[in-house]
């Protein structure tokens, strides 16, 4: 998680609309955000996602469809979504969302491209099942 640099601008307002399953977020330098749930859930920076380091990102797949159904804020610095598949280990700083907010269309760009290259998809009916974990593979 990114920490919260002194110079970030702080939110004034945070939206959720559900209907169009978006955020809508002001911050106190006058920019102004509207972040699909989509693009938070893929961008999460929670370990789950981002991993421990450089190269562990996971390519996040099938999330056209996900819902925020809770917002809890968490100090003055940051909120924490709970999304309707069940993900809600990512603590979004202030800082975290006006750089999604400001990075929104590369970052989406980006995302597109990564699942264009390896063959993924945003839509949840597609997404293979995940690999077992654990084991040697082999019923005894």
């Amino acid at each position: 998680m990114a920490g919260l640099d002194e110079n970030t601008p702080i939110p004034t307002e945070i939206t959720v609309h559900r209907s169009s399953k978006r955020l809508e977020l002001a911050f106190d330098d006058g920019s102004h955000f509207d972040l699909p749930f989509e693009f938070l859930r893929v961008y999460s920076p929670s370990a789950e996602v981002r991993g421990h380091g450089p190269g562990q990102e996971t390519l996040q797949q099938g999330k056209r469809d996900v819902d925020i159904i809770d917002i809890a804020p968490v100090g003055n610095y940051a909120i924490k979504p709970s999304f309707s598949d069940g993900h809600d280990s990512g603590l979004y700083s202030w800082d975290y969302l006006y750089a999604l907010g400001r990075d929104q269309q590369t970052l989406w760009n980006d995302y597109l491209e990564a699942l264009e290259r390896t063959g993924g998809t945003r839509d949840p009916a597609k997404v293979p099942p995940p690999e077992p974990k654990g084991g040697c593979g082999h019923h005894h």
